[in-house]
């Protein structure tokens, strides 16, 4: 368990939403928080905000060498830096495909592998990445932003088995539908065809009104503080109980009942 009085906590994407929120409970939970932007912010409650971009080698690198020259250490990284993409898939371009994966996929092994050196000198650490549901189960006009979390999902538990004789461990939240901005960090699919137009309105304004009724934030930056300062950590965390439900549809439900069940709730003629 980290010394929650002395550890020193890193959270990407802090500028807004889930991360600064997060950021705030860390601070709560007695960390030294760092809080990451990609534009120039002030500091606020507690948080030291540095500018960084997770696509840049260069600029992540620098990020984690200016914190460990302030502090001496890093105890703890949320990986909560990403962009959401609506659309259906085949209304992207590979080239938005791609710069969706090299924020919410390779931006956090950036992260991790710019950090997982300081942790391995101070024998021990912890890495929280965010997931979501939709690294659970599908999501009709979210195909590459699910894959990206699928994605996740893999590489952190691979990652968590790697470096767990390191005394690190890789940990997931998992949030439900949040509400947050329904449009911070959500592009739209560059090339947009008239065949899916409807069923992506349809979707997006049912998007819309999930994230109305979804979960306060802090139910993710709480889940994210328990998964940081557990003892005997759990691989994943559900955050909050639509995750939770989804998790159990996923885990016990027939193949087939799952996609019933998802084509209903998405509004889809079985």
């Amino acid at each position: 368990m980290i010394n929650r009085n002395n550890g020193v906590a890193l959270v990407t994407g802090a500028s807004s939403g889930i991360g600064l929120v997060t950021a705030k409970a860390l601070v709560k939970a007695g960390y030294r928080v760092f809080g990451t932007s990609r534009k120039p912010i002030a500091d606020s409650q507690g948080i030291t905000m540095l500018i960084c971009d997770v696509t840049d080698d260069a600029s992540v690198q620098a990020l984690i060498t200016e914190i460990v020259e302030q502090t001496g250490r890093i105890d703890l990284v949320v990986n909560n830096a990403g962009i959401g993409l609506l659309g259906g898939a085949e209304e992207s371009s590979i080239a938005q495909a791609q710069r969706l994966f090299d924020v919410n996929v390779f931006g956090v092994a950036r992260v991790v592998n710019a950090v997982l050196p300081v942790m391995r000198k101070q024998k021990g650490g912890r890495i929280v990445n965010m997931s979501s549901i939709l690294g659970l189960i599908p999501s009709p006009y979210n195909a590459f932003y699910a894959s990206t979390k699928h994605a996740v999902e893999g590489y952190s538990e691979s990652l968590d088995h790697e470096v767990r004789s390191f005394g690190i461990r890789v940990l997931l939240v998992q949030p439900g539908v949040t509400r947050t901005s329904f449009e911070e960090n959500l592009t739209r699919a560059d090339q947009p065809l008239s065949v899916y137009q409807s069923e992506r309105v349809r979707s997006e304004n049912l998007m819309r009104t999930w994230v109305e009724k979804g979960d306060d934030p802090q139910v993710v930056a709480d889940t994210v503080v328990r998964a940081a300062t557990a003892k005997k950590p759990r691989l994943r965390y559900s955050a909050g109980k639509q995750s939770g439900q989804v998790r159990s549809l996923r885990r016990f439900m027939p193949e087939r009942l799952v996609d019933r069940v998802l084509r209903k709730v998405n509004g889809f003629n079985a």
